[in-house]
């Protein structure tokens, strides 16, 4: 297993035992800050955060993951990089490659990410494109293996816009750590099947299996995790009546909720969640489409099986355990 100077894209680049790896690696990390044990596999180096789509979770984690670390990070926003706009992105590749030790990247294109990887000559950490999230798959398996105490052979269930980042990932994240995964979601919005394709293959060797459908009662009485997302992803806010039209049977609800047959099933969100109107976002679809409750009803989230904040916090973890293991000289024994 050789992690050492490897950027981190997406999962598909990753074997089934290196992802288990980083989830076992982050627990451990977890462990660590919490018996406020020094962890510094950083020390001494500079990381750029670049961000072109805004964040709460990614921000915090990567700043924190990367101080506690031993490091130094240097927040860059949109409107402090040129990527593609008055410096293309290699350009702004070999620059910031020569000046730091590692780079986050948060924004839209998957193709800006891997340039950066591919002319910095340092780690890149994707920490969102509009194809993959892959250290929110981290996190969330990170979750459910505390939870659960294993992976191999348990269910979940996603519900909501097929096509995005989540699913994407969570398709490939699954199959690598043999979780079985659902995708529900109404027709027009199920995944590529190119991606489902790829899942599959690796879902061969690992023995999950990967389900594509629009019937969200059938598709979650086997669950054992319930995971949905926004239905309106950034960049995408004139779709909001258009996905409410079409995902509203697909809302975590409790009703849903009663058909899932395992009595210690879970709930994941990778949040911000619209479950009231407690946000300016959530009044103005109240006010003009009169919904005070989108992807996942306030019941749910306040649930005791809703374990989404637990999910948030593993965030740091698994972030620095991904930034740790390519970046941070560490033995990584073969497995």
């Amino acid at each position: 297993m050789n992690f050492q100077g490897k950027s981190f894209l997406k999962l598909l680049d990753f074997t089934s035992q290196e992802v288990a790896y980083l989830v076992d690696f982050a627990i451990h990390l977890k462990a660590l800050k919490k018996n406020h044990i020094p962890h510094e596999y950083l020390k001494g180096q500079n990381i750029a955060l670049l961000f072109e789509k805004s964040s709460t979770r990614t921000r915090a984690a990567f700043t924190v993951a990367v101080s506690d670390l031993g490091g130094h990070p240097e927040y860059l926003g949109a409107n402090d990089i040129q990527l593609g706009k008055k410096e293309s992105v290699v350009d702004t590749a070999k620059v910031l490659g020569s000046m730091f030790d590692g780079i986050e990247y948060r924004g839209f294109s998957q193709e800006a990410v891997e340039a950066l990887a591919a002319n910095s000559g340092v780690p890149v950490w994707n920490g969102l494109t509009d194809d993959w999230h892959p250290t929110q798959m981290i996190a969330d398996f990170m979750t459910i293996k505390e939870i659960f105490g294993q992976l191999k052979g348990l269910t979940l269930v996603y519900l909501g816009d097929g096509r995005n980042n989540m699913a994407n990932s969570l398709m490939v994240a699954g199959a690598k750590l043999g979780v079985n995964i659902t995708i529900a979601s109404t027709p027009s919005l199920q995944p590529d099947p190119k991606i489902v394709a790829a899942a599959q293959v690796v879902a061969e060797d690992t023995g999950a299996v990967i389900t594509i459908t629009d019937d969200p009662i059938a598709a979650v009485k086997p669950a054992d995790i319930i995971y949905t997302d926004v239905w309106v992803s950034m960049g995408e806010e004139d779709k909001f009546e258009e996905r409410i039209n079409l995902l509203m049977s697909y809302q975590v609800n409790a009703d849903l909720l009663a058909h899932v047959e395992n009595p210690d099933f879970i709930f994941l969100h990778c949040l911000p969640a619209f479950h009231d109107t407690e946000t300016q976002y959530g009044q103005k679809v109240a006010a003009q489409y009169g919904y005070t409750e989108m992807e996942v009803t306030d019941e749910v989230f306040q649930a005791p099986y809703a374990k989404q904040f637990q999910q948030a916090e593993n965030r740091l973890h698994s972030i620095k355990a991904i930034m740790a293991a390519t970046n941070g000289n560490l033995f990584c024994p073969e497995v």
